[in-house]
């Protein structure tokens, strides 16, 4: 695979017919991941289906570009990414009942605030980690491919729009018209307390997901599921349940072994991943501290003044004057909330430090493992950790707005990382065929303020349709939103609610000897199989039926690469990519559309049929969807030819 730049003369890039296509797809997959993300905890990459929806609507114009698809391709990632930042972190003010909604400015703010950070902290980076280091970048880089041969992409529109028809059929099934449980499980009580559980929930965007992420990553997020749900919640529940009252008298009062199940990892096992996480957050910025400095020292030591087009990023100047420009009107929004302005100050102070340190973390990470790994989360937690500590300090554990405090100066950094990591895989793309990156970091901020435009309507929407947060008897139902809740957890407990320590303090033993894991495969190995501890902690903190298909999707994808290479067929990987991302994209839109007619009704199930299948039919259709995924991964069709 030829990753060389190229460097003839430049295309037209910022085209009115690439920059409004850009915003519109910067929408509408910002909304279709902020459900996805409050669903299951889990976002993916929009880049790949952004360049193939660009394609197949720039052919219908007479002239147009690869450099115009990629431009389009970066504003859509940008809104892909800016949603998973505020997923993770904005929901939490809900679920501490800070908010009883999502006000539109200040959503806006914190999101494009912290988007525009991120873009910016990330421009002295691109030379270093992209140009002098070839960090491999693996969805810049499959982009730039997806483009390359995709100047004939009628197979591929038609496979994403087919999925997408799939996904959207299947969810409007099981949630909209409630013919199947969306979840199938079983648990049972062995001896007097000891819980065993089995379940799977019926999503397609799930297997996609794990699809996307590949085997090694499924089996990671798997094991975390498993440590929780096959060792962590037996153990428990056998053996500790007497020391918790209010679980004790719960069983005890004959509630099932699923409810109670659900009821330790909820208010025990999870915050296992807490401390996964937190570990895991620093062993990233332990590993890569060598790197991470020598390549902002090298970004802020050079000009913007290249003679090719190619190596021109934004100048420094304008980024340091960027950077001054946002941080005025973020201190005035913390001071807003705390009322004290040296507070004020210290939360600003936090959060450009920790901004800077964590974009650039992300970037880096995003370089070796991708963005499905990007450790935004962990670095997110560590830094509401951190500040909840300081404020506790500065203010008292009685302070009504310490935990929200310190979620705002989380979220203003979740939003920074979560596009720097996007940045630079734009960045990458961008390098291989040969565009201009200020082109692309300008388009970056364009797809941060399209996406920004939207989320506080599509998070309300949600919000008032499902609920956010633990489920509960008006809306059985409720979007888990679980890095979220654990934002919550955190500065909750930080400020007398009470965290389990405990729990908090294996699962960073966890997370150590995760990484000891890691160390080893990369011996063995020699790389081709990795542990990346953040994914096992993201296991470990969702429900085990969100794990058991993302497992499936990385079992699909690996047996379907094992057979294209043994029938040589390569070349055509790209056709279940395409494929799951329609499922995913399908599944989440249906998921926002359906939320309209439950919002005006005020009833969830205003669209429900009076008959509901058994679970075996919700797993019948499945199956069948996993089938498809399989044929379609395996097949000899391409979703683009090579230009001539």
């Amino acid at each position: 695979m030829n990753t060389e730049p190229v460097s003839e003369a430049p295309l037209p890039q910022l085209t009115v017919k690439a920059v409004a296509l850009g915003v519109v797809l910067s929408a509408v997959l910002a909304g279709a991941n902020a459900y996805l993300g409050l669903f299951a905890g889990l976002t993916v990459s929009a880049s790949i289906p952004a360049a193939v929806i660009s394609m197949a609507v720039l052919k219908l114009f007479r002239e147009s570009n690869i450099l115009e698809n990629n431009i389009v391709q970066t504003a859509a990632s940008a809104g892909e990414s800016l949603a998973a930042g505020v997923i993770f972190t904005l929901p939490a003010l809900i679920i501490l009942n800070y908010w009883d909604a999502f006000d539109y400015l200040w959503v806006a703010l914190i999101a494009g605030l912290g988007g525009l950070l991120g873009v910016l902290f990330t421009v002295p980076l691109r030379r270093s980690l992209i140009v002098d280091l070839k960090l491999a970048y693996p969805e810049g880089t499959a982009t730039a491919e997806v483009l390359k041969v995709g100047e004939a992409p009628g197979r591929g529109a038609k496979l994403l729009a087919l999925a997408a028809g799939i996904g959207a059929v299947v969810k409007l099934a099981e949630t909209g018209l409630r013919l199947w449980a969306g979840t199938a499980q079983a648990a049972a009580y062995v001896g007097q307390s000891t819980i065993a559980y089995i379940g799977t929930n019926s999503s397609p965007a799930l297997i996609s997901v794990g699809y996307i992420v590949g085997l090694n990553i499924a089996v990671l997020v798997f094991l975390g599921g498993a440590i929780s749900w096959y060792a962590a919640i037996p153990i428990y529940s056998g053996l500790f349940l007497d020391t918790d009252p209010v679980l004790a008298e719960a069983r005890a009062a004959g509630m099932s072994a699923a409810d109670l199940a659900f009821a330790i990892w909820t208010s025990k096992i999870r915050y296992l991943g807490v401390g996964a996480m937190l570990v895991g957050g620093i062993w990233a910025l332990i590993s890569m501290r060598g790197s991470l400095f020598s390549g902002v020292r090298d970004g802020l030591a050079r000009r913007a003044a290249g003679a090719a087009h190619t190596d021109q990023d934004t100048p420094m100047r304008w980024v340091i004057i960027g950077v001054a420009v946002l941080v005025i009107p973020i201190l005035a929004l913390y001071y807003s909330i705390v009322g004290t302005l040296g507070i004020a100050l210290a939360m600003t102070a936090i959060m450009v430090v920790a901004g800077f340190l964590f974009s650039s973390v992300a970037a880096y990470m995003a370089g070796l493992v991708g963005s499905s790994n990007n450790p935004v989360s962990g670095i997110t937690i560590a830094t509401i950790l951190f500040t909840s500590l300081l404020l506790l300090f500065l203010m008292d554990e009685t302070a009504t707005v310490g935990a929200a405090a310190a979620i705002m100066v989380g979220a203003v950094v979740c939003c920074a990382a979560a596009i720097g990591g996007d940045n630079l895989q734009d960045l990458k793309a961008g390098y291989i065929l040969g565009a201009t990156p200020w082109r692309q970091q300008l388009m970056q901020a364009v797809g941060v303020l399209s996406a920004v435009l939207v989320m506080a309507p599509i998070l309300n929407l949600l919000l008032m349709a499902y609920g956010i947060g633990p489920p509960t008897a008006d809306q059985p139902n409720a979007l888990l939103a679980p890095q979220a809740t654990l934002m919550a957890s955190v500065a909750e407990g930080v400020f007398g609610a009470g965290l389990p320590w405990g729990m908090v303090g294996l699962g960073a033993l966890i997370g150590v000897a995760i990484i000891g894991l890691d160390r080893y495969l990369v011996r063995v190995t020699q790389g081709v199989w990795r542990a990346p501890v953040l994914a096992v902690a993201v296991g470990i903190y969702l429900p085990l039926e969100l794990s058991v298909p993302i497992l499936i999707g990385g079992v699909i994808a690996h047996f379907a690469s094992a057979r294209r290479r043994a029938e040589g067929r390569e070349s055509s990987a790209r056709n279940g990519l395409v494929f799951a991302a329609g499922l995913i994209t399908g599944e989440a839109l249906i998921g926002i559309f359906m939320a309209i007619p439950i919002v005006v009704s005020g009833n969830p199930d205003v669209i429900a049929l009076p008959v509901t299948l058994p679970a075996a039919a919700g797993l019948a259709v499945i199956a069948a969807v996993a089938v498809a995924l399989y044929r379609v991964a395996t097949s000899a069709g391409r979703t683009g030819s090579r230009s001539t």
